[in-house]
């Protein structure tokens, strides 16, 4: 092919390289990652203080304690003895918040932008070769 069809499949061929050459194992990355990941639990817990400092206990589903100082800057003062809702991970429970975790994998959503761009240049290079 000679002209433009010939410059539009060379740039789609490189397009469909670069898109899918590290988008596949990125993609395999944030699966892996993924499925080693640790659940956040959410859960009840109370509040008390010890030494001047406030903190947090709550036990798990298998009836485990857990039970967490907080500086005073991180979470605002509370009423000793109230429940609150926090979330923590089952993996390592010194891990919590007061707010639901946001679970992000840039992997994943890196590798699947990188892939849907090298199958769109195939199935564009595809239909160039087809004209």
């Amino acid at each position: 092919m000679s002209g433009p069809e010939g410059a539009w499949g060379a740039v789609l061929e490189t397009m469909s390289w670069v898109g899918l050459v590290p988008g596949i194992p990125l993609l395999l990355l944030g699966w892996i990652l993924a499925l080693r990941a640790c659940k956040w639990v959410a859960t009840t817990a109370e509040v008390f203080e010890a030494g001047g400092f406030q903190g947090f206990r709550w036990s798990d589903g298998d009836g485990r304690q857990y039970s967490i100082l907080h500086e005073p800057s991180e979470v605002p003062m509370m009423d000793v003895g109230a429940r609150v809702g926090l979330y923590y991970d089952q993996c390592h429970p010194s891990r919590w918040s007061l707010a639901r975790p946001r679970r992000t994998n840039a992997a994943i959503l890196i590798g699947s932008i990188l892939t849907g761009i090298g199958l769109l240049s195939i199935v564009a290079g595809f239909i160039l070769m087809a004209l």
